[in-house]
C-alpha cells in the first residue's frame, strides 16, 4: 500500500468514526436531528461535522475537512462545514493535548447553561472535567469568533464547559473519550438540577476539590480508555 492510499484510508476511518459518534450522541439523548456537532483532528487538518443534515443522513463523505484557516480542502464538496467550525478550529490549534471536540444540546446541560450557571463543585466526579469546577460562557451568537474566544477563556485548565443559553463542549484526547465525557458531564448535571429541587447542594470547597484532583492524577483516573 502507498502512502497516499494509506492516508485515504486512514482518513476514511477517520470519517466513519465521526458519524458512529453522531449517532452515539443521539441515542444518548445527548443530541437530536441535526443539534450539536463533532470536529476531531486529522493530520495538519480538521474534520468536522456538517451543517445542518440530521445524524441519521449523515455519512462519512458527507464529513468535511478543513485546514486551519477555515476553508474546505475540498472546494467541490456540497456539503458546508458546521456553523461553529471555529471553536473546533480554535479548541484544537490552542489545546495540543485534544484530538476530538463534541457540541451537545443535552438536556440538563442546556438547562443548567441556559441559566448562565457553572456546574460547581456539588460532587467530586465534577473533576472529570480537570478542575473544581465546569464554567459557563456569557452568552454569544453561535458560530460567531466571539463564542470561540468565550469557549477557549472557558476551557483554560478545563475538559469542559457550558455555552449560555446554548449547550456543552466537551474534549479530550480522542473521540471516545470526549464522548465518555460528554456523558458524564451531561450526567452530573442532571444531579445538580435535581438536588436543587429539594433545596442548597452542600458545595466542597476549593481544598477538598484540590485533594480529588491530586488522587485523579495520582491513580490515573480519567486517563484510562472507558
Amino acid at each position: 500500500m502507498d502512502e497516499k492510499a494509506g492516508m485515504n484510508e486512514a482518513q476514511d476511518q477517520v470519517r466513519l468514526s465521526l458519524v458512529e459518534a453522531a449517532i452515539r450522541l443521539e441515542d444518548a439523548g445527548l443530541n437530536r436531528g441535526s443539534t450539536g456537532n463533532i470536529g476531531t483532528r486529522f493530520g495538519d487538518e480538521i474534520l468536522v461535522t456538517p451543517s445542518g443534515v440530521a445524524v441519521r443522513d449523515l455519512t462519512p463523505e458527507s464529513m468535511v475537512l478543513l485546514g486551519w484557516d477555515g476553508g474546505k480542502i475540498d472546494e467541490d464538496q456540497p456539503e458546508q462545514p458546521t456553523s461553529e467550525w471555529r471553536f473546533h478550529r480554535d479548541i484544537l490549534a490552542t489545546r495540543a493535548e485534544f484530538g476530538a471536540v463534541v457540541h451537545c444540546h443535552a438536556p440538563h446541560t442546556t438547562a443548567l447553561a441556559c441559566l448562565g450557571r457553572d456546574l460547581p463543585a456539588f460532587h467530586y466526579m465534577v473533576a472529570v472535567a480537570g478542575g473544581i469546577d465546569i464554567r459557563c460562557t456569557p452568552y454569544a451568537l453561535f458560530g460567531s469568533q466571539e463564542l470561540s474566544d468565550l469557549v477557549l477563556e472557558a476551557l483554560e485548565g478545563r475538559k469542559a464547559c457550558l455555552m449560555a443559553n446554548h449547550g456543552m463542549i466537551a474534549c479530550d484526547t480522542t473521540l471516545e473519550r470526549a464522548i465518555a465525557l460528554a456523558i458524564e458531564v451531561e450526567a452530573l448535571a442532571g444531579i445538580y438540577l435535581a438536588a436543587l429541587q429539594v433545596g442548597t447542594p452542600n458545595i466542597l470547597s476549593a481544598d477538598e476539590m484540590a485533594e480529588v484532583l491530586a488522587r485523579f492524577r495520582d491513580s490515573g483516573y480519567g486517563r484510562q480508555a472507558r
